[in-house]
């Protein structure tokens, strides 16, 4: 018999409530969810009240030239676009077959340049995954119309 079924307690080191493996020792679930850092509340202690005088600041700076607070301000009013909205001809689908016909219209905007293959795969997925909705929308009717029947 080997040791992978078993369950292993390991012995508590030290002052800091840790098993010699790194977790923690029974009873000791760490610090409490939501717990912060005594630097980031010492932190936020001190910039309190200063939101607003510091952002100016910043503002003020960028204003005059300083190449970083400018980038830090345009940062924060328009942030980098982590996707982006795609158009191209996609057919209608109205059932899990024709999701076939659409798949194949994403695979004609790629090789076209409409789409990247990138968005293809999104896209993709998004098909995929309403063709699988259709698809349990018809096994729910064909399981009503063969219950009614009994």
């Amino acid at each position: 018999m080997t040791d992978a079924g078993k369950n292993k307690t390991s012995v508590a080191t030290g002052k800091n409530g840790r098993n010699t493996d790194g977790t923690f020792t029974t009873g000791n679930p760490g610090k409490p969810k939501g717990a912060r850092h005594v630097t980031t509340r010492a932190i936020e202690e001190l910039l309190q009240g200063e939101a607003e005088g510091l952002t100016r600041k910043a503002v003020d700076m960028a204003l005059e030239g300083d190449t970083t607070a400018l980038r830090l301000c345009l940062e924060r009013i328009a942030p980098p676009r982590k996707d982006t909205p795609v158009k191209f001809d996609l057919p209608s689908m109205q059932s899990a077959s024709e999701a076939a016909e659409a798949a194949q219209a994403v695979l004609r905007a790629v090789s076209g340049g409409e789409l990247s293959p990138l968005e293809a795969a999104s896209v993709m997925g998004l098909v995929e995954s309403y063709r699988r909705t259709l698809e349990t929308s018809d096994h729910e009717a064909r399981i009503e119309a063969l219950e009614a029947r009994k």
